[in-house]
């Protein structure tokens, strides 16, 4: 822990006159009321770094592709990308206008605290801040979980496939792949910022080269590639799924592309030890969604240009088991060379991508954790808001990878239950981004004073662009996705969304009301 007797490295620049002035980021953070406790050591580059590495288009893409195949093919992944895209960029420009004012590693309850208004502050704060963490937290288990399941398809694979007699890993085999992911993971956070920093621009820069091989490579290798109308035309209603509206199944296509652009609130969250970061935290917001946007509709095209048969490719007798993309890499150089090992490494080089975004999926729960434990939110407060000698919050990174793993724990039941959980991460969390929008133009849409970054008069306009597209999608997602409605097909996403609002909300009446009164100051401590 930094003790008040020892020197921190503090980021300044001199003027030419010899006079010392303070970064416009630490400046700010001391106006807030909050001392400078993590080391402030991050470039505008490395702050992106770990929104990019978070949205990470290989692992969403990736994981997720056979949502869009089945509902929509084509149509859904190459034009609904686009869609979710643009409304993504709403939510990512209102959220970077208040970052730019309240550049804090709190983020998103934070916000919300200084834009409700001092009545509704401790709720909202309260509010936001446990959609906001429990939504990270659940980001982390599934991104894991997702690498822990590659790695399963990657060793089937290897051994001769399905149909050849290869190793089908059993759940407990998953589940402690993803242990031993998560204990990595944590491992790594526990290293001081500039090693985290370097780690993060590694994997910022393997997602861009990674996707550009791709995307590349497999249409160029495959023997057999789609017409350009089956790429942009096709519209696939043959689900299985009992669904025929044709509106109905591109709605659900969109899960994909949405799920994917998540997490980018990691900029946010990283401000407290980015340089100038009223200004930076913003564009690692923006840039990050921006470029995932583009790069991911790229990897989407290649990758769709080498499909020849749904069907096939979501079949569970394939050699993948029914994972799509695995399939396709397999596919693609076993037909070009009499041999899958080519797509076998290109899984690696997802595998490795997913990795890299589960490491910066923990370095931004952890400063959440570390921020609203600092306002006492948090069970046991004093003891995860500590930091160490090398100004990591330690005990936060390992609270925030031993809860993950927990969440993970329920798929060992039912995957059905760790899916209702997992629905958190994108519906809960976007939750999370949309309420201190919401109260930006509500509650202080005239007494909201912009950072260096704003939107001027169109704030209030793409903030409630933003806030709407949010309901939107808490709603589409929330629909059945399958019929008849049974135990098996019923999606439980309102029901583990209802269920974190019932506990948050009953906490706050019944407890935290009368103790938690938001943000808490320690400028003076």
């Amino acid at each position: 822990m930094v003790l008040g007797s020892q020197k921190m490295d503090i980021p300044t620049h001199t003027t030419e006159n010899g006079s010392t002035l303070m970064d416009s980021g630490q400046s700010r953070l001391r106006e807030l009321g909050y001392k400078q406790e993590l080391k402030r050591d991050l470039s505008l580059f490395a702050n992106f770094a770990f929104s990019f590495s978070i949205i990470s288009v290989l692992t969403g893409v990736t994981t997720l592709y056979n949502t869009g195949l089945k509902f929509g093919g084509p149509v859904s992944l190459v034009y609904g990308w686009f869609v979710a895209g643009a409304f993504t960029m709403c939510v990512g420009f209102s959220m970077a206008e208040i970052c730019s004012a309240y550049p804090t590693s709190g983020g998103l309850y934070y916000w919300s605290a200084k834009l409700a208004g001092p009545n509704w502050a401790p709720f909202a704060a309260w509010l936001t801040g446990w959609f906001n963490i429990v939504g990270q937290w659940a980001v982390t288990a599934s991104v894991d979980f997702s690498l822990a399941q590659l790695i399963q398809v990657i060793i089937l694979l290897s051994t001769g496939g399905k149909n050849g007699g290869g190793y089908d890993a059993s759940k407990y085999v998953v589940i402690g792949l993803h242990g031993g992911i998560l204990l990595l993971h944590a491992i790594i956070n526990s290293l001081p910022i500039s090693v985290l920093s370097f780690f993060g621009q590694v994997a910022a820069a393997w997602n861009l080269l990674g996707v550009c091989v791709l995307m590349v490579l497999i249409p160029c290798i495959a023997t057999e590639r789609a017409s350009a109308k089956f790429v942009f035309t096709y519209f696939n209603t043959d689900n299985g799924e009992g669904i025929s509206s044709k509106v109905y199944i591109f709605v659900l296509g969109l899960l994909m592309s949405q799920y994917t652009l998540t997490g980018y609130d990691a900029s946010a969250h990283m401000t407290e030890e980015t340089k100038g970061a009223d200004k930076n935290g913003p564009k690692g917001i923006i840039s990050s969604i921006g470029i995932s946007i583009i790069f991911g509709w790229g990897y989407l095209l290649g990758i769709t240009f080498a499909v020849t048969s749904i069907p096939y490719l979501l079949s569970e007798d394939n050699d993948a088991g029914g994972y799509a993309i695995a399939e396709i890499f397999y596919l693609v150089f076993k037909n070009r060379y009499g041999s899958g090992v080519g797509g076998i490494i290109c899984l690696g080089v997802v595998a490795v991508a997913i990795f890299f975004c589960g490491m910066s999926s923990v370095t931004s729960n952890s400063r959440m954790a570390y921020a609203f434990s600092r306002d006492g939110a948090m069970p046991l407060s004093n003891l995860w808001h500590k930091v160490n000698k090398q100004e990591v919050p330690i005990n936060a990174v390992w609270l925030s990878a031993f809860i993950s793993f927990c969440m993970a724990l329920t798929s060992l039941g039912s995957l059905v239950a760790f899916q209702a959980m997992v629905s958190i991460a994108t519906i809960g969390l976007y939750i999370a981004y949309a309420l201190p929008i919401f109260f930006r133009v509500t509650l202080a849409r005239k007494s909201f004073i912009p950072g260096p970054f704003n939107l001027g008069r169109y704030g209030i306009l793409v903030g409630w662009i933003a806030v709407l597209w949010v309901i939107t999608i808490s709603v589409l997602f929330s629909l059945p996705v399958a019929y008849p409605i049974t135990s098996e097909t019923l999606n439980y996403t309102p029901v583990a969304v209802c269920g974190l609002l019932i506990l948050t909300v009953s906490s706050w009446i019944f407890s935290a009301r009368y103790w938690f009164r938001g943000p808490i100051t320690n400028v003076d401590a």
